[in-house]
């Protein structure tokens, strides 16, 4: 076994950090020991938790890793940024707030940035996932960036989705969009202290009572978590959130619909790694051409339609291949 795979699966987090890192810069040796590391995955239990900005997150994740660490889990946590880890945004307060845990050898925590990608999850998610299942994490907890019409992505990547929603931020609107009812599996109103919390949590329960279980056969529960400042009542509102994703959790197991989820994770991979062997590099001897600029400026001008230019860069690309 190659030393820094061997490393990894011994759970050192150097050498993951390391190899994150070179996912994420797209360093071709990174794909390689990603192969290399595959066969070791796939004992992780990963929990999506995703929900608007400011609503409280990575607080609840940080809550979160406190109550699995009760139960001797060991967790690894992905907190994605919409820019760079480095830069002092968002994230750079996420890792001071979960700083408590960076003596336990039990947590994980790193943060990938999104680099443009959509949907709120970083095109390097799912192998730094693969990275911490074959560090032998126990659950995986992925925090994304935030709600929106492209935020869907975690439900490939993700076993059990937690939605997060606070009373007063327009979240009442957006469980109607979004895609929310189909992607959560728990719900969690944050700060249920505040006013309106018990109406959102009325229009939730509603709307749930509307279409009695999703598609596949399960009912979201709507967990009220009240203010972090208050540490009896809010630890076992945490306590309630683990518990409801523990009950998601058996439920697919007994269920067999947990099969269907490594399913839908699967098919994710394989379109993930296409993307990876195929498009980027047609992308990248495009830019380094010009032909990039060439293309787009034609498009801009209605001098070509995009789907015209697909085919031509298509026909250009890989049927020439096919000929050699």
């Amino acid at each position: 076994m190659d030393s820094i795979i061997k490393k990894i699966c011994d759970g050192d987090v150097r050498s993951a950090s390391r190899l994150i890192r070179d996912i994420e810069d797209k360093l071709p040796d990174a794909k390689a020991k990603i192969k290399k590391l595959y066969a070791h995955t796939g004992k992780s239990f990963i929990i999506g938790i995703t929900g608007a900005p400011g609503a409280g997150k990575s607080t609840l994740t940080d809550a979160l890793i406190t109550e699995l660490r009760k139960h001797h889990k060991t967790i690894g946590v992905l907190a994605v940024d919409p820019t760079s880890p480095f830069t002092g945004g968002a994230i750079l307060g996420d890792r001071i707030r979960m700083q408590r845990h960076a003596e336990d050898s039990g947590v994980f925590i790193r943060s990938l940035a999104t680099r443009g990608a959509l949907g709120g999850l970083s095109g390097a998610a799912g192998n730094a996932i693969h990275v911490m299942e074959a560090m032998g994490k126990d659950i995986i907890i992925v925090e994304t960036v935030g709600i929106g019409q492209q935020e869907i992505d975690i439900v490939n990547h993700a076993h059990s989705v937690v939605v997060v929603l606070v009373p007063g931020m327009g979240d009442e609107i957006q469980t109607m969009k979004a895609g929310l009812m189909e992607i959560a599996d728990v719900f969690v109103v944050n700060k249920a202290n505040r006013a309106g919390a018990k109406q959102l949590q009325m229009e939730l329960s509603s709307m749930l009572n509307l279409s009695p279980k999703t598609a596949d056969g399960w009912k979201p529960p709507v967990v009220m978590v009240g203010d972090a400042f208050e540490p009896g009542g809010f630890a076992e509102n945490i306590a309630q959130m683990a518990k409801s994703i523990d009950e998601h959790h058996i439920y697919l197991r007994q269920s067999g619909k947990f099969k269907e989820r490594l399913q839908r994770k699967a098919m994710a991979e394989i379109k993930e790694a296409l993307a990876a062997c195929l498009l980027e590099p047609v992308l990248h001897s495009l830019i380094e051409s010009g032909e990039l600029e060439k293309y787009s400026e034609k498009i801009k001008n209605r001098k070509a339609d995009p789907y015209s230019v697909a085919e031509e860069i298509t026909e250009k690309f890989f049927q020439k291949r096919s000929k050699t």
